[in-house]
């Protein structure tokens, strides 16, 4: 096993795919000889030429209109948009063709390509290129959608995005760049199923679902619940679309409580949908209802208390997870 950053384990997984098939060719700005904007594609224009790296103008409907034409001739195109807010510029490709080809086209056609973005919020950018939008895509039937929070699962979920016959979005956390963890070597041809989410922490006391980077947080906040004596379960849904109903459902079962984090705002987010899907498989196992917690519903200021403030850090999760266990009368809860 590697000790690599997430940065660093998606670089991996783009040069394994890239040497593997000679169908994978990447496509964005600035990601050939800059190395792209935060270091991912580093090294491959060097070792796999402009024919493979391709370098484009910034026009996001246009690059993205061409990566889908080369997926319908046979290509594996993996796209990269600097940051999901850029990717409203182009969402009547992802949405109207991308996603809607193999339909349209009976099965003939398909559109076996990745689109790489960034999202989230933390450093400060502002309003326009602080946000969460990968729920709206994991809206649209046609569409994968995978939000991996560890470098392991960002390594293996892009290799098997990058092999799958369909459009996937892919979704990076900004803060996740730095992050280190564990990958296998690639001899061993590691990959991770779409639509399979991840107990990444065991507990009987209360159910956290979350992905991306409020993984972490979760993860952190079950570390302060145990000190008092709760051990709560934390599940990385890790994709999106497909969404892995069934191993949050098994966990909640258990619980019986269950608290749905996302950094996103929570109206008609990924929450509300799991909200809706526990209460109906686990209406008779629940003690209280399910709890959502999201992002403040305000444009994402530049002020860094502002900031901080409208994020869902440790301490507003914390509140929630207490707050839900005190509702359901589970001792230890203060």
């Amino acid at each position: 096993m590697a000790e690599v950053t997430y940065r660093e384990a998606l670089r991996r997984a783009l040069d394994e795919e890239l040497d593997r098939d000679e169908r994978v060719f990447l496509m964005g700005e600035e990601i050939g000889r800059f190395e792209g904007s935060y270091k991912v594609t580093a090294g491959l224009w060097a070792k796999y030429g402009p024919k493979r790296v391709r370098e484009t103008p910034i026009s996001e409907e246009g690059f993205v209109g061409a990566g889908i034409g080369a997926a319908m001739l046979g290509l594996r195109p993996v796209v990269e948009i600097m940051t999901i807010n850029f990717i409203l510029v182009a969402q009547d490709m992802v949405v109207n063709h991308a996603a809607k080809i193999r339909y349209m086209f009976g099965g003939k056609v398909g559109v076996p390509m990745v689109i790489r973005t960034p999202a989230g919020a933390g450093a400060q950018l502002t309003a326009q290129h602080s946000q969460s939008l990968e729920v709206w895509f994991a809206h649209v039937p046609g569409l994968k959608v995978a939000a991996p929070s560890n470098p392991r699962d960002a390594y293996g979920l892009l290799k098997t995005a990058i092999r799958d016959d369909d459009p996937v979005l892919f979704v990076e956390n900004l803060v996740l760049y730095n992050v280190t963890g564990s990958i296998p070597e690639p001899a061993d041809d590691f990959t991770v199923p779409l639509g399979r989410a991840d107990v990444a922490r065991q507990g009987t006391d209360l159910t956290i679902v979350a992905h991306s980077y409020t993984v972490r947080r979760a993860l952190s906040v079950a570390d302060r619940l145990a000190q008092s004596g709760i051990e709560a379960e934390v599940i990385d849904l890790r994709s999106l679309r497909p969404l892995d109903v069934d191993t949050v459902v098994e966990s909640v079962r258990k619980t019986n409580r269950v608290l749905i984090a996302e950094e996103g705002w929570a109206t008609f987010g990924v929450g509300a949908e799991l909200a809706a899907r526990i209460g109906r498989a686990c209406f008779d196992d629940l003690d209280a209802p399910p709890e959502r917690v999201g992002g403040a519903e305000v444009p994402m200021p530049y002020s860094k208390p502002l900031e901080l403030a409208a994020l869902v850090l440790e301490d507003k999760l914390e509140a929630a997870a207490r707050s839900l266990l005190a509702e359901s009368g589970l001792g230890g809860a203060g």
